[in-house]
């Protein structure tokens, strides 16, 4: 029961998340983080450290995250699945990138994904599907570390893995949100009509979704069109279009 109400107190911090309102969230997970360790379920305390570390990376706070991911990790190790662990590992390999140690988080990466492969049947825990099956998590952040290490062409190719690996109907705020990001990828290795197919994909998601961060992607990638309109390109005026038009939506 204290788990269960740590998983639904670790809600009302993404909800704020979402919502841009990250010191409400961060008391959130201080309250989902003492009810986890009151419950005494091996790894359920760490995955909470992960997600106030993955807070911080979002925040741009990485000297406070390495600490979080790495003690996080090391509660979980031998304490959970693999599949679990893996979520584990690959935060905590974003923090490493994100701390300049671009070689151990690739290794870190790899840890990850082997976990995934070497035990795909393992039951995992439900504090640990909140943002769906564990392979899609793992090829989301294996994404951002890409991006940390600017490797933007690995970083778009993990977005799609991890867009597709979620179910549309269920996840549809984060599979538009590594739709994004995939498209942004896309556009700062120089691919504009890959970029523009992607954001149609992204915005595809977003309908019926309520949310601060999908709309801000929406005001950012009309942000990033403005500087190519000189160009006259059609996909990125029929983006901009659409942009405008889901905007004035809500």
């Amino acid at each position: 029961m204290l788990s269960a109400a740590s998983r639904g107190v670790d809600l009302l911090g993404w909800k704020s998340y979402d919502a841009g309102q990250q010191g409400l969230a961060q008391r959130y997970y201080l309250q989902s983080y003492a009810l986890a360790t009151e419950s005494g379920l091996r790894g359920h305390d760490g995955f909470v450290m992960r997600t106030m570390a993955m807070q911080g990376l979002k925040l741009h706070r990485p000297e406070h995250c390495l600490g979080l991911a790495e003690t996080g990790l090391n509660r979980a190790k031998g304490q959970v699945d693999a599949q679990t662990e893996a979520l584990f590992r690959v935060v905590h390999a974003h923090t490493l990138a994100k701390s300049g140690k671009h070689r151990a988080a690739l290794a870190a990466v790899e840890h990850a994904r082997a976990l995934l492969t070497g035990a795909p049947g393992d039951e995992v825990p439900f504090w640990a599907l909140a943002w769906g099956p564990p392979v899609a998590s793992v090829y989301s952040r294996t994404a951002k570390v890409h991006e940390a290490i600017g490797d933007h062409r690995a970083a778009a190719e993990s977005y799609t893995l991890a867009a597709t690996a979620r179910p549309a109907d269920t996840y549809a705020r984060i599979v538009a949100l590594d739709l994004v990001a995939g498209a942004e990828m896309h556009l700062k290795r120089g691919s504009i009509e890959q970029a523009c197919v992607t954001w149609h994909r992204a915005i595809d998601h977003m309908d019926g979704v309520r949310s601060v961060r999908t709309r801000k992607a929406v005001s950012r990638m009309r942000g990033n069109l403005a500087r190519f309109r000189a160009r006259g390109l059609r996909c990125m005026a029929d983006l901009d279009e659409r942009g405008r038009g889901f905007l004035a939506a809500f």
